[in-house]
């Protein structure tokens, strides 16, 4: 009868609603964390207390979903306490982190590619070493490109290398089609801020003031996700018209001396 008893007591130990619930062993297992600093998180409030069944704490997936958040926050660079002011408020920290993943999420939709220096120096067939290193150090500063060591890089935009190579098959030098793309560069960041200062003061700072309500971080969310496509359709409109304009007047100004000679 003893026996029986004490397995009713086990029985009894085990969460009602069936989840899957963790100790903070398998929680640290699972998260690839230590314990201590599992209960460091938690006496910072930075993680919420367990459910405390007997003397056992059970944590179950909102536990995980925050200690990921927290580890993805660390390696961006937050320390404890920006990250437990980032934390404020309301809202699960599943749904956290997948805000913090779609703030993360590249707006490209393309794959980079890793290359080797002679890969990137093919193309300047003819260039001395000088005007190479010079390329390169624009490239890498412009953010085209990603040093990996060993001579190896991550080529961000690999149809930038595809337009790159068309220039050139057009006689377009490399140095005028890398000071070009400088230009992109330098007014890319202003547009790039001003959709960024949009989201920021039409959708998140209303969302912050109102206490950051947990129904809505998946409305925000969404919003932040949309604004991709939209921005980007934006800039590829308003770039047409623009180079269209651009070309005409352009050519309107060397075509004139043509109209005004009488043997054209």
């Amino acid at each position: 009868m003893a026996a029986k008893r004490r397995k009713s007591r086990t029985r009894s130990s085990k969460p009602k609603d069936g989840r899957s619930e963790l100790t903070i062993d398998r929680l640290a297992r699972k998260t690839g964390m230590t314990a201590r600093n599992i209960r460091a998180h938690q006496s910072r409030g930075l993680l919420p207390p367990p459910d405390v069944r007997g003397r056992v704490g059970f944590y179950g997936p909102e536990h995980v979903a925050r200690l990921q958040l927290i580890k993805e926050m660390q390696s961006d660079g937050f320390n404890l306490e920006a990250i437990s002011n980032l934390l404020g408020g309301t809202g699960s920290g599943e749904e956290k982190l997948r805000f913090r993943r779609a703030l993360r999420e590249p707006f490209a939709e393309e794959r980079p590619r890793v290359v080797t220096v002679e890969e990137l120096a093919a193309p300047f067939d003819g260039l001395d070493a000088d005007q190479l290193q010079q390329i390169l150090s624009n490239a890498l500063e412009i953010g085209f490109l990603h040093p990996l060591g060993d001579d190896r890089f991550e080529e961000l935009s690999p149809r930038l290398a595809a337009v790159r190579s068309e220039l050139f098959e057009l006689g377009i030098d490399p140095e005028s089609a890398i000071e070009v793309g400088t230009l992109i560069r330098k007014h890319s960041d202003a547009i790039a801020k001003a959709f960024a200062e949009l989201f920021l003061n039409q959708i998140w700072e209303p969302f912050d003031k109102a206490g950051r309500p947990a129904e809505e971080w998946p409305t925000v969310r969404e919003k932040l996700e949309r604004i991709r496509p939209l921005a980007s359709e934006a800039v590829r409109a308003i770039f047409g018209l623009a180079m269209g304009d651009a070309v005409e007047n352009a050519m309107g100004r060397e075509l004139e001396p043509m109209q005004d000679d009488p043997g054209s």
